[in-house]
């Protein structure tokens, strides 16, 4: 999964940094929200199978940064990165074959938003 990690960051990046900062909802937010909420999912179960590093929550922190959201579209990320963390923390306590399944499907739809933002978004 490790060369997965490097596009979808680039593809973030990009995507938020070719964005004029938007106030109350920008037209990307629905895929934005699902993006954040992908990205809680996948920092919880990656952390659940071992992954000791803070990579996906890093990675949410610097989409927010790039955003540089109202602070009311701040908290709706946040809440929806914790969404996608607790979905899953109330369904795994320890790292499964489904789990690892999971992960995969998550970083596909990841990518799949990130694409799709950037496409239709970007300049």
């Amino acid at each position: 999964m490790k060369p997965l990690l490097k596009p979808l960051f680039a593809g973030i990046l990009a995507a938020c940094l070719s964005f004029m900062p938007a106030s109350a909802q920008a037209p990307y937010d629905p895929q934005l929200m699902r993006l954040a909420e992908v990205l809680g999912s996948i920092h919880f179960l990656r952390s659940l199978c071992g992954e000791e590093e803070s990579v996906w929550r890093d990675r949410m922190e610097a989409l927010i940064l790039a955003e540089a959201p109202s602070e009311e579209r701040k908290a709706r990320l946040i809440a929806s990165f914790n969404r996608g963390y607790r979905a899953f923390a109330g369904v795994y306590t320890s790292c499964t074959e489904a789990a690892a399944q999971a992960v995969a499907r998550y970083m596909k739809e990841g990518e799949t938003l990130t694409d799709e933002i950037t496409r239709r978004y970007g300049n």
